[in-house]
């Protein structure tokens, strides 16, 4: 299982409740810029409309910008391969105020890329304020042994 992105601020940003895993509906030159490490997650979100799951907002370029097709759209939406159990929990996460969908990162499982997504609920300032102490605390520690 090779890591191709990973969205590290969520994890600082958000309070990860629940981990979901998704298929990603790639172009061919799409899968070529994860593998070759050109994808960005910071800022995306997953949305659901309908019986589908979108991932809105990552930026994959195309592997080769010259060759790309001229309405090649690195920003554009992505459909996610779920269940219908999986999409239902979705729906209704999203439907619940205060959580929300995010992608944490995107691996490959066999010859396949996966999306790790998780249901999230945002962390206020104070928070993350401890958050950053605490690993303070722990980075001094390590330094003093």
């Amino acid at each position: 299982m090779t890591v191709y992105a990973n969205n590290s601020k969520a994890l600082f940003d958000y309070e990860i409740l629940e981990r979901l895993t998704a298929g990603l509906e790639l172009l061919g030159t799409e899968v070529k810029s994860v593998r070759a490490g050109k994808c960005n997650l910071r800022g995306a979100f997953i949305a659901v409309r309908d019986t589908e799951a979108y991932l809105v907002g990552a930026d994959i370029p195309a592997y080769q910008p010259k060759n790309a097709p001229k309405d090649y759209d690195a920003l554009r939406t992505r459909k996610l391969l779920l269940s219908k159990s999986e999409l239902m929990e979705l729906k209704d996460a999203e439907s619940t105020k205060g959580l929300t969908i995010i992608p944490l990162s995107v691996y490959s499982k066999g010859r396949f890329l996966k999306l790790d997504i998780a249901i999230a609920r945002g962390k206020k300032k104070f928070d993350k304020r401890q958050a950053i102490k605490k690993r303070d605390i722990e980075r001094d520690l390590k330094r003093t042994l």
